[in-house]
């Protein structure tokens, strides 16, 4: 099998750390509002690899994070006067329902950032230590400078990540740092707001290191995948790296990088600040979760695509093909040239598009009916038997 790996920017050859193992961390979501169909293209890209995976015969220890304490949380909870707590657990609620209507395997460790604290200090203290960050007035940070390689994923200039990092959350402007680059680790506690004992006084873990924090718990110092949107390379998986490789001394630390495509809707990328939202409850009322998969596996996972309501028409009609085709009583046998050329394709980096270019031929001909079903339910389609 052969992957787009984002640190490269090469499709390489994937040879996993351990034979017939693979380890898989994707980056979750943070609970402050609704999850929109832009999350549901990254969640099922990512479970149509790990179904394929398994398909293949690899077992699969897949982690995903919910990250549940941050600025964001806290900020819309105040707003709504909700506790941050009961806010989380009501979206990352409503998350879960979306992917399971949608048939998405649910991780093996599925951790939320509030639950993995004493690791959290644990590395911020063994990187200060460690003379890679540093405390001012109950914050810490990290130094940039001190890791050489910082910018490899992202292949952004200094004047670039210093633009992006304020407009992601970050404080360029900051006083209390060394350089403006400098990332958090640690803040200290603001009134008010929820906080936890460190060798720093009362605060909260930053953004990036949470993630480290998870992987490193549930799957080590080094793992083979890790995934997310495109819009998280700068600054969340940099710093991660940046982050990870000098609390462990590893590299690499990520085998592979993987990265979805943005989902644009009227012209811009989908997103809770703009509120140009598709939600899948929303097409939940109308379409199955076999119709909604069919419209996101139709986009190649690294792709960036636009959302056109005639698009989930048009993948609703085709299921209803496929679902009539796969009703008729033939008790034919697996296809092993199509299965083959499934394989071959789905290895040229997840091309789920030409594989459902694959399907629609094979309807031609009826003795091709455990064929079609075979294939699209490695894909994570469900007929329901």
């Amino acid at each position: 099998m052969r992957l787009y790996n984002s640190l490269t920017q090469e499709v390489e050859e994937f040879k996993p750390l351990k034979q017939n193992q693979v380890s898989i961390y994707v980056c979750g979501i943070t609970p402050e509002g609704p999850t929109h169909l832009g999350h549901a293209f990254t969640y099922t890209s990512f479970d149509a690899l790990i179904r394929y995976l398994q398909y293949r015969g690899l077992r699969i220890n897949y982690t995903q994070n919910v990250t549940d304490i941050d600025d964001d949380i806290l900020r819309k909870a105040k707003e709504e006067q909700r506790d941050w707590q009961e806010l989380g657990r009501f979206w990352t609620d409503k998350f879960l329902n979306d992917l399971k209507f949608l048939n998405i395997l649910t991780p093996a460790h599925y951790v939320k950032a509030t639950d993995a604290i004493a690791k959290i200090i644990e590395i911020v203290s063994n990187l200060v230590e460690g003379g890679f960050a540093y405390e001012r007035e109950g914050n810490v940070y990290f130094t940039v400078k001190k890791f050489k390689t910082y910018g490899q994923l992202s292949k952004y200039t200094r004047k670039q990540m210093l633009l992006l990092s304020k407009e992601r959350g970050a404080d360029p402007n900051d006083p209390n740092k060394k350089d403006p680059l400098d990332f958090i680790l640690w803040q200290k506690e603001k009134p008010g707001e929820p906080f936890w004992q460190s060798p720093w006084g009362k605060g909260r873990p930053g953004w990036h290191i949470e993630c480290s924090a998870m992987i490193n718990t549930y799957l080590g110092e080094r793992i083979d995948i890790h995934g997310g949107g495109k819009d998280l390379i700068y600054p969340h998986h940099e710093s991660e790296i940046a982050q990870s490789e000098s609390f462990t001394n590893q590299k690499p630390f990520v085998g592979y990088w993987l990265h979805t495509g943005m989902l644009m809707y009227e012209g811009e990328k989908m997103a809770k600040s703009l509120g140009n939202l598709v939600m899948v409850s929303q097409l939940a009322k109308k379409y199955s979760p076999n119709a909604i998969r069919w419209l996101l596996l139709e986009h190649h996972y690294r792709k960036p695509w636009e959302f056109e309501h005639l698009d989930i028409e048009e993948a609703a009609g085709k299921m209803s093909l496929i679902e009539r085709f796969l009703a008729t009583n033939n008790n034919s046998e697996l296809n092993n040239s199509a299965m083959k050329k499934f394989a071959e394709i789905m290895d040229d980096d997840l091309n789920t598009p030409k594989v459902l270019e694959l399907v629609l031929s094979l309807l031609q001909n009826q003795e091709n009916r455990e064929t079609v079903k075979k294939m699209l339910e490695v894909l994570g389609f469900n007929f329901g038997s």
